[in-house]
């Protein structure tokens, strides 16, 4: 009965639909009425501005800590951190407050590793950065940020992080399809900002 709680509880965190909420109470926007249509940061910086997408990125990063964190609150339910987290990734995914059209995992998965494995977060995030300087492309550096944080979980061999790590890249890629086909094409987006 806990852990079902727990589940819902982190669907629910998952589901806040940051972007849309702070694009309509600060902005008198729908942001996914513009840009890509995305409710994650990457679109909010691109419609709102750098404030409003950092703002954007942090809530959706401590989204899926926030769910990892839940379980350590019952002492019965500490192994369900990494299962946690992959719920509030589908509540960000899929969010109910949102009709269900959501981000495309890559803040709010990073904010599960913060939450559960924070080395792994620092390497994810030295990689995006370093491949956002030289590419431009946003959603090739989280597309490999997530590759390298699964060979990391590979290299210390830690079985419940391989999975979880696994899955969530296999969203983050599934999420770029179509980002996929844009950077084939030389018409993805590029930022200008660094």
């Amino acid at each position: 009965m806990i852990l079902a709680l727990i589940l819902v509880l982190s669907y629910l965190l998952g589901s806040i639909p940051s972007g849309l909420w702070i694009g309509k109470s600060f902005y008198g926007i729908d942001i996914r009425e513009h840009g890509s249509g995305n409710l994650g940061g990457t679109n909010t910086f691109r419609v709102l501005g750098k404030k409003a997408g950092m703002t954007v990125t942090a809530m959706d990063i401590l989204k899926g800590t926030a769910a990892t964190l839940i379980p350590l609150l019952f002492a019965s339910t500490q192994d369900y951190q990494l299962l946690a987290g992959v719920v509030a990734v589908v509540g960000h995914m899929f969010p109910v407050f949102a009709g269900f059209r959501g981000g495309k995992a890559v803040a709010t998965s990073a904010g599960v590793l913060l939450g559960y494995a924070p080395l792994v977060f620092v390497i994810l995030l030295t990689v995006f950065f370093i491949s956002l300087y030289f590419s431009k492309y946003v959603s090739l550096s989280s597309m490999l940020a997530g590759v390298f944080a699964f060979i990391y979980t590979l290299i210390v061999w830690d079985i419940p992080l391989i999975i979880v790590v696994g899955i969530l890249t296999a969203f983050v890629i599934y999420r770029h399809r179509s980002n996929i086909v844009r950077i084939k094409n030389k018409t993805e987006p590029k930022v200008t900002w660094i």
